[in-house]
């Protein structure tokens, strides 16, 4: 045992070559290479760690270490460096006085060890470990999108991971709701390759196989790749996805919308959910009424009974029947009971009251409901507001209570479900006339439009005192407007137009005076109407003190009252003249001091 050990101590001397005796104290063992860490496309700094004085650093060798071959790169004479031929010759140079090579555009090939020896006083050498990273691109997530039953008998394929361009392999870690996966047995499977690039960069690809629950349906899953860099540890995510999940129906009832009270004319649909995916056939049945048998309702595509309007008719039993195609089972939902509220026509009595002035006169409403219902009259006119309740009572009636009154009947409880009547109240007398004088501006030969409006009950006729063309129409039951064409002639400018309006009760008179515009004085006032047509005033404001004609008083002349207005105009500025003409020459004194300025 001494022997070997002698001449082993002897050659080590002699060449520094002899191999490492595990186990033999006192022999020193080769350092660990130092570490040099990059990022790919990056520029790596090959320090050699030589004595840092000139002379050893004045004939270096290179050297790159592949497969325990020792492969010669650079060189060093005389402080000037030469590339060898080869893999590297155009990526090395000298940095930092020759005690730095720097390689650039670092592959995932330059993973290797790295070798400086110098040759003075006696042979050195330094040796670099290389370590290469690359972040990988951010990980592409495939969902399974025709889904996982959970009947299956082993785990099926969930998602598919995959992380492209990384060095060295990342580590993939797959998540369910945020909780990390592991594998289990017959539960979860997680299954990775990779694959080498052209470039010697990796991508990876990870399979999540798991069997799942129907609590599943909802889950989130994704992927995380983790990796190192210079800089330390990092990891990308990818996005969330969420794989269907098929399991039988257990349960089926109906749904209604819109929620709440449902009143005639709302659009309402009927339909059927179930617990399952995919979700059973459904159909929708009817109760009738007179046999208790169920009865298919019509749905359209989605398999929803569309009401639209709702009917009262539509109230009823409804329910749902889910069919399990795969398992051909029908489940039943609870029967659900639809009600849509609603209104009846209202009732008016007595349905078309008349009445003598000074009488009294009661109208009663009638409706039925679904719901409590309220009453309310209204004055149809004025919208006014006369009597809250079916009954409404008038006193004295007067002409002016002739017309149409309203019978509301609503819902408090459903906004919007309420149907309304008129009724119209007559009340015997003359006829009144909507106006009884009105001036009227018009141009000579133009043809022109006159109306002319009456009321009363019964109902009166209309006619004109001149030639043309007329026409009526009923405003209502009590009141009728008539309107005349005719041409302006200087006779009917002399005369004026007169219409009158008949009954059995009596007869009433309106006059229309035409005048010839003038645009410089025309001030029309509330009596007087322009152009081809009149204005007719409102029922309300009728001026019928009796039911007898009258003489009318002539109109004042337009033509007097301008030129008085032109003389005193005149006599004013003349005046005034005079006395201006009298205080320049000083004998009109304006005060005690005399003159005063103006």
């Amino acid at each position: 045992m001494g022997l070997p050990r002698l001449v082993c101590a002897f050659l080590l001397a002699a060449c520094c070559c002899c191999p490492h005796v595990a186990g033999v104290p006192g022999e020193a063992e080769q350092p660990a290479p130092e570490l040099v860490e990059v990022e790919v496309g990056s520029t790596a700094l090959l320090k050699c760690g030589l004595s840092q004085s000139q002379g050893n650093l004045s004939h270096v060798d290179w050297f790159s270490v592949h497969k325990e071959k020792r492969i010669p790169i650079f060189r060093v004479r005389q402080g000037q460096g030469q590339s060898e031929p080869g893999e590297y010759q155009h990526r090395l140079s000298l940095q930092d006085r020759g005690a730095t090579l720097a390689l650039t555009q670092v592959t995932p090939h330059d993973e290797r060890i790295f070798l400086c020896q110098g040759k003075r006083p006696r042979s050195q050498e330094h040796r670099i470990q290389l370590r290469v990273y690359k972040a990988p691109e951010e990980p592409n997530i495939q969902v399974n999108a025709l889904g996982i039953p959970v009947d299956s008998k082993e785990p099926e394929e969930v998602a598919t991971c995959v992380g492209r361009n990384g060095y060295p392999i990342p580590q993939v870690i797959w998540y369910k709701n945020g909780r990390p996966l592991k594998e289990e047995k017959n539960r979860v499977h997680i299954q990775s390759s990779q694959t080498v690039e052209s470039s010697g960069l990796y991508t990876l690809q990870s399979i999540l196989k798991a069997q799942l629950v129907k609590e599943d349906k909802d889950a989130q899953f994704y992927c995380e790749l983790n990796y190192r860099l210079p800089s330390g540890n990092h990891m990308k995510e990818s996005r969330e996805v969420t794989v269907p999940v098929f399991y039988p129906t257990e349960k089926v009832w109906l749904e209604v919308e819109p929620v709440g009270m449902l009143k005639e004319g709302d659009r309402v649909e009927i339909r059927c959910l179930a617990d399952g995916n995919p979700p059973p056939h459904f159909s929708i049945s009817k109760q009738n009424p007179s046999t208790r048998e169920a009865e298919e309702e019509t749905t359209n595509d989605n398999g929803v009974l569309v009401l639209e309007p709702a009917q009262k008719e539509h109230s009823g039993l409804y329910e749902c029947q889910g069919l399990d195609l795969d398992t051909m089972i029908s489940l039943p939902s609870e029967p659900q009971e639809l009600l849509v509220n609603y209104v009846s026509d209202v009732r008016v009595s007595p349905a078309a009251p008349e009445r003598q002035e000074g009488s009294s006169l009661t109208l009663t409403c009638e409706a039925e409901s679904s719901q409590d219902l309220e009453f309310q009259w209204l004055r149809e006119e004025t919208g006014q507001v006369l009597e809250r309740g079916p009954v409404l009572q008038l006193h004295d009636l007067k002409r002016e209570a002739g017309g149409g009154y309203r019978c509301v009947a609503s819902v408090p409880s459903i906004p919007g479900l309420n149907r309304t009547q008129l009724v119209n109240v007559a009340v015997f007398g003359p006829p009144w006339m909507a106006f009884k004088e009105r001036k009227v501006w018009v141009k000579e030969n133009m043809m022109l439009n006159l109306s002319c409006e009456a009321s009363g009950h019964p109902r009166p006729t209309i006619s004109w005192n001149v030639n043309g063309t007329t026409s009526e129409q009923d405003q209502d039951p009590q009141r009728v407007l008539s309107t005349l064409n005719v041409l302006v002639t200087p006779e009917l400018l002399e005369t004026g137009v007169e219409c009158t309006a008949s009954s059995d009760l009596g007869k009433n008179t309106s006059v229309l005076f035409l005048e010839l515009v003038n645009l410089t004085t025309l001030t029309p006032d509330s009596n007087t109407t322009t152009g081809l047509s009149t204005s007719t005033a409102s029922p309300h404001t009728r001026a019928n003190s009796t039911s007898t004609e009258r003489k009318l008083p002539e109109p004042e002349s337009q033509g007097v009252v301008i030129v008085a207005v032109i003389v005193c105009i005149l006599v004013l500025a003349v005046l005034g003249a005079v006395l201006y003409f009298l205080y320049k020459k000083g004998k009109l004194p304006c005060g005690r001091s005399g003159k005063q300025e103006m």
